[in-house]
């Protein structure tokens, strides 16, 4: 047998990995799909499970000034006042992907990413592009009225933050999360890879959100194993 030298070596070696990764169907550039080891479940699956009489998820693809957010608060709203649901009855989950997703992210990401410029999102504040989630603070007054008339109270507060506080369940779609990693490379001529970027903004997801693998499959599965009614907005 003839011996080998460590270049040699080397190089079969890498060839050898190279074919693995080529049969595996992974690439150093990203992970496209989520399998199901890669993210949480068992917290989708518990969801799919909960035994609340109003169930509902949103589908939700179009910031459109955040319309959809006022329309949840509306849902909560009349199921528990008009319709006497305790809260505890009712489950209200909004699933993001498309343009909508990045609400789910922090300001770190808005301002890194300049995603308000980039989704010709403006600040209200400001009135320039904004640089920060003004979707997300609660627009609530602090120790405020708890009367649902109030336009201050918690209950007319269509904000995220405000919004999960009443139990509203946000999800995140990776593959919209992955798309757009390679959108906003592609805009701004950014260095890091399209993984690099994603995993950078995954980590600054707002506390409380589940990043689902697929969001038009999970609601396949909301809507025929957890029963919750469909509304796309």
């Amino acid at each position: 047998m003839s011996k080998l030298s460590r270049r040699n070596f080397v190089e079969q070696a890498a060839v050898g990995l190279a074919a693995l990764a080529a049969i595996s169907g992974k690439t150093a550039e990203a992970q496209l799909v989520y399998q199901r080891r890669d993210w949480n479940v068992k917290e989708f699956d518990e969801l799919l499970r909960v035994p609340a009489r109003a169930k509902q998820t949103y589908d939700v693809t179009a910031i459109n000034d955040g319309m959809f957010l006022n329309n949840i608060k509306n849902s909560l709203n009349g199921l528990h006042f008009g319709f006497g649901i305790p809260t505890a009855q009712i489950r209200i989950l909004a699933g993001l992907h498309g343009p909508a997703n990045l609400l789910n992210y922090d300001d770190y990401v808005w301002q890194k990413y300049r995603i308000g410029e980039w989704l010709k999102e403006t600040d209200p504040d400001t009135g320039k592009p904004a640089v920060r989630n003004p979707y997300y603070p609660s627009k609530a007054a602090k120790n405020g009225s708890r009367d649902p008339n109030d336009q201050n109270s918690i209950y007319q507060d269509a904000s995220v933050q405000g919004l999960q506080a009443r139990g509203v369940k946000f999800l995140s779609c990776h593959t919209a999360l992955e798309e757009q990693a390679r959108g906003l490379r592609r805009q701004w001529k950014l260095a890091q890879t399209p993984e690099e970027i994603a995993k950078d903004m995954l980590a600054h997801v707002h506390s409380g959100v589940l990043v689902v693998a697929s969001m038009v499959a999970s609601m396949v599965l909301l809507q025929s194993e957890g029963h919750y009614t469909y509304l796309r907005v």
